[in-house]
């Protein structure tokens, strides 16, 4: 597994992978310091807001009840009605918390000592390899709920496309993509692990560079999460 650069692959859906959520075995010297997945109702809330069309449909429903007894409709008439747009509406809030589940139950992150690595994909799994030297900056987001959103900002000119990584990208981050661990559980906790593991990669390189105590990291060594509380 090659670190030098940004780079992602398909995967064979009957592959055998070696290590779970990655498509090699890790270089001698480099370390699993987590792997984990989206929680798949926060990551169905906030990626493919299922929650957001659930209510926008309970209010059509009520205007619609409402709509039919100021015009005096029969009450047989604004029961079919409800039964027939329940059941779409009720279709449709299925299908985005079914891609949720399906999004969450076939993603893994994984964070080394050296890189993230993102094996990501429903229909078409793939592998995002993120070499800490790439990464220029990560913030972490933390929800109420405990999960955490934890975008990363690639040094240029490394990019992404944005269509490869959604849902995995910082939204509407359009212009310049940002890859994103998403709904992560105990995400404190991640965006810690992640922290010291930049902090402790970046040292490394300054130590590498030069043994000098007093050396400075380069510009474009990774830097710590900044945390946000939602």
């Amino acid at each position: 597994m090659t670190q030098s650069t940004v780079r992602y692959e398909t995967q064979d859906d009957f592959a055998t992978e070696p290590v779970r959520g990655l498509p090699e075995l890790l270089p001698k010297g480099e370390r699993m310091l987590w792997q984990g997945a989206p929680a798949w109702k926060p990551l169905a809330a906030s990626a493919y807001h299922a929650r957001i069309a659930a209510l926008y449909f309970g209010v059509l429903l009520v205007w619609r009840l409402a709509s039919g007894i100021v015009h005096g409709e029969a009450a047989t008439s604004i029961l079919a009605s409800l039964l027939v747009f329940t059941g779409l509406a009720a279709a449709c809030v299925l299908l985005l918390v079914g891609l949720g589940y399906l999004a969450a139950r076939t993603t893994v992150y994984t964070i080394t000592s050296r890189r993230l690595v993102m094996r990501i994909g429903i229909a078409l799994p793939m592998t995002l390899n993120l070499p800490f030297k790439v990464i220029a900056s990560a913030a972490a987001r933390i929800n109420r709920d405990g999960t955490a959103d934890i975008p990363l900002t690639l040094a240029p000119p490394n990019r992404l496309a944005f269509l490869i990584l959604w849902p995995h990208c910082r939204p509407w981050s359009l212009r310049r993509p940002e890859p994103m661990l998403r709904a992560v559980p105990d995400g404190a906790r991640v965006a810690e692990i992640l922290s010291t593991a930049l902090k402790a990669y970046a040292l490394g390189e300054i130590a590498k560079a030069s043994p000098a105590p007093a050396a400075q990291a380069p510009a474009s060594s990774p830097q710590p999460v900044d945390v946000v509380a939602a």
